[in-house]
Parts: structure tokens; C-alpha cells; sequence
């Protein structure tokens, strides 16, 4: 199977600071590397990377340094967080609490949630564990989400609850949930709503104020800036009354022996040395997301999601995976399985034998995958920013060609999955 180039390999929104790597391949020889596990880990925006190097001789302490590089870093993160606000289109009095991903931020809420939290089946596991032990109660997601949104209604109507807390889009079938519905939905029955964001906000704009959203979850790692960090941003008063979510320095007014005096705000929850850098990293990839500008992203990722999507339709024995019959808006993900043979595998060979990076597993997702999927593992493509219409291509015609003749070497399966038997590739150099 052969699918017309139309452009460039590096024909990309966004250059990223892989842009151009090459990786060895089985047998020697090197390709350019394709990277679609963007909704796992994204790699740095070239600017990212640029500003991290520029700042990086600035770190210093935060907050009580009185040194010229101490008052720096501190600036940097402050700065963050103003930007961190903006984006999300924060209210006034909000707080932006940084943290180090998505599943910490919930984490966090989750202790300050004064009541039940209702939620979906489809979650990643970022927003369904944190809510077990705290009076989690699970809806079953409809075939439909129309039908869905009337099972929400139906739960929150005769028992009150808290707190609603749902994806901003599914990490495994990339479809996007209509947030401003599900906030009013929720402010209907008296609940807050909490968006898991770490798959929307680096594709999509995420506007707290607007669409009536009380918290938002994301991660840095995937919006372009893989240096340990996220936030959480939304109302104050939970946060202010819940217990800190580190006990430690910055965290308190006064320590005593008998008592300790807590402070509110974001600090309360920051406890230790921030990752100044990671925090930094964060607010530079936002601002090169805003300066790409909306549009041109999610014009440049649609026709890159089409022409996924469309590939994958002409594979035969491939099936994609959908969890709602009625969303047609999604993300440039698409999780497939296979009618014969293994996922694991064919994702080993991608990479071994053609230098392109998938995910195979249950992508931290299993009810949802589970309900959705006839065999034990999926393999998910995933698109953003600094992908290109070769890099799909790539991937469309690789997989056709192992579903239909298998690799070209041979495997075997370990407790780390599936490996080459002889791999001959050097290991990188990385010092």
C-alpha cells in the first residue's frame, strides 16, 4: 500500500528539538526517526528547549534568596504562573498550584473535594484512582454521548454530588467531550466541574472562564515541555481549606513544636523547592502555542487526523477503536486493533525495523479499552503539532505492510515485550 506524498518530511507547524533525528534500524542504516506517541510524552518545542538552555544559568533558589540569580528564578516561576492563568483563561481569583503532571494535580483536588465525585468510565486512570477512596461514584458511558450527558444527568439529579470531574478528550480514541455542556450540567445539580486536560490542552484552547470550568489538570510533558511539571488551576476555596498537599518548607506562616500555622494560596500546596525549570519550560511552551495561534493548529492537526484516519481505513484487518457513534471532533489519536496477530508486536517491528514510535498496551485506560476493544491490547498512533503529513504516510504504509507480510525479523516475546532477537543497533551516546 502507497499513499502519494504531498509534502515534505519536515513540512511542520512547530519545529520541534528532535526535528531531524535519525535512529538506527535492523540491519543497519539510519532513518529519520517518526515519533506518533505525542499523547504519551511530547517532545520539546524547539524554542522550549532554546529557552531552557537560557535560563538554565539562572537557577537558583526561590522566594527567600536575596542573590540577584535567587530573585531570577523566583521571577521565572511568578512569571509562570501569570502565564499558566492566561492561558487557561483563569478567573481573577483562582489559584495556579504547579505540580509534577496531570495525575499529582488530581491527586491534589482529590483531597480537597468536599464531598462525592462523579465520573466517567472512560477516564485515564489520572481521573479514576484518585477518587476511589474518596466517595467515587462511576457512570457507564453510552454508546452515544447525547446518551451519555442523560446518564450524568441521571446520577447527579436525585444525589447530590461535589464535584464532576471529566477528560477534556479521550487519550484513547481522541474525542473531544463538550465542556461548557458538562459545566452547566453539573452547576445544574450543584456540582463543580474539574477537567482532566492533559490531552485537550496542548491541541486545544482551555478557557476556565468561558466555558464555566471550576479545575483544570494538565501536564507539561504533553504540551512541549517534557521537564517534570504541571498545574492545576481553578477555585480557591477548596484549596485553601484542604491539607497540604506536602508538609514541608514554604508550605507554613510559623512552625511550632504543639502547631503549625498553614499558609492559603498557592503555596500552601507547593511545599520544597519548586522545579524552577520545569515550571519556566511550561509557560515558554504556551506562549510559542499561543503565537502558532488556534486556528493554524487545529487546522494543521485535523488534516493530519483525516489523513490518519483515512490510512487506517484501508488497511484490511484493522479496526479503530470508537467510544461514541455521535462525536465526530477529535484529536489526532487513533488506537487500532488487529483481527490477527500481535499489537505488541507489530509496534516492536515499527520501531525496530522503520524507526517509528507507537504505543501498544491499554494506555492507562482499561475499563474504557476493555469495554471497547475484542482483543487484550490496542496500538495508538497520536499526532500534534510538529507532526507532518510523511510522518502519517510513513506509519500507514509500514503497518500495512506488517499486517499484511509480517516484520522482516524475527522476535521474541520477553517479560519487556516484544524484541528483536539479534538487535544490532547501537545504543545512543548520550554521555
Amino acid at each position: 500500500m502507497s499513499i502519494t506524498r504531498t509534502d515534505a518530511p519536515h513540512s511542520v507547524l512547530a519545529p520541534l528539538a528532535d526535528a531531524g533525528l535519525e535512529v538506527p534500524v535492523l540491519g543497519g542504516g539510519r532513518v529519520r526517526h517518526v515519533n506518533l506517541d505525542i499523547a504519551a510524552s511530547a517532545p520539546a518545542l524547539a524554542v522550549v528547549a532554546v529557552h531552557v538552555e537560557r535560563v538554565l544559568p539562572y537557577y537558583a533558589s526561590v522566594h527567600r534568596g536575596t542573590g540577584y540569580l535567587s530573585q531570577a528564578s523566583t521571577a521565572l516561576v511568578e512569571d509562570a504562573r501569570v502565564a499558566v492563568a492566561r492561558h487557561v483563561g483563569a478567573r481573577i481569583d483562582d489559584h495556579v498550584v504547579f505540580t509534577r503532571n496531570t495525575t499529582d494535580a488530581l491527586n491534589l483536588l482529590a483531597s480537597a473535594v468536599p464531598g462525592d465525585t462523579v465520573v466517567l468510565d472512560i477516564e485515564h486512570h489520572a481521573n479514576l484512582l484518585p477518587w476511589e477512596r474518596r466517595g467515587r461514584r462511576v457512570v457507564l458511558a453510552q454508546p452515544t454521548l447525547s446518551a451519555t450527558i442523560d446518564s450524568l444527568a441521571a446520577e447527579l439529579r436525585p444525589r447530590p454530588a461535589a464535584l464532576l470531574s471529566v477528560t477534556g478528550a479521550s487519550n484513547l480514541t481522541g474525542e473531544v467531550l463538550p465542556i461548557d455542556v458538562l459545566a452547566s450540567l453539573a452547576h445544574e445539580h450543584g456540582a463543580r466541574l474539574a477537567v482532566d486536560a492533559a490531552q485537550l490542552l496542548p491541541h486545544r484552547r482551555v478557557d476556565l472562564a468561558a466555558s464555566g470550568i471550576d479545575y483544570v489538570a494538565f501536564s507539561g510533558h504533553k504540551a512541549y515541555a517534557p521537564f517534570g511539571a504541571g498545574a492545576l488551576v481553578g477555585r480557591a476555596d477548596w484549596l485553601d481549606a484542604a491539607p497540604a498537599h506536602l508538609a514541608g518548607g514554604g508550605a507554613v506562616e510559623s512552625v511550632g513544636l504543639a502547631a503549625s500555622v498553614w499558609r492559603t494560596g498557592p503555596e500552601r500546596h507547593e511545599a520544597g523547592t519548586p522545579n524552577v525549570i520545569g515550571i519556566s519550560a511550561i509557560a515558554s511552551a504556551l506562549g510559542e502555542l499561543e503565537r502558532l495561534g488556534d486556528d493554524a493548529r487545529r487546522s494543521h492537526e485535523t488534516a493530519l487526523t483525516e489523513r490518519l484516519h483515512a490510512g487506517l481505513a484501508g488497511i484490511p484487518g484493522v479496526r479503530v477503536l470508537r467510544g461514541f457513534a455521535d462525536v465526530d471532533d477529535r484529536l489526532g489519536i487513533a488506537t487500532i486493533e488487529l483481527e490477527r496477530g500481535s499489537v505488541g508486536l507489530v509496534a516492536a517491528a515499527l520501531a525496530a525495523e522503520h524507526g517509528i514510535s507507537v504505543r501498544a498496551g491499554r494506555f492507562c485506560a482499561h475499563p474504557f479499552f476493555d469495554r471497547l476493544a475484542a482483543r487484550a491490547n490496542g496500538l495508538r498512533a497520536s499526532v500534534g503539532a510538529g507532526s507532518s503529513a510523511d510522518d502519517v504516510d510513513r506509519f500507514v504504509d509500514a503497518l500495512a505492510r506488517l499486517v499484511a507480510d509480517g516484520p522482516a525479523h524475527a522476535y521474541d516475546r520477553t517479560p519487556a515485550g516484544w524484541c528483536p532477537r539479534h538487535d544490532d543497533r547501537p545504543r545512543p551516546e548520550l554521555g
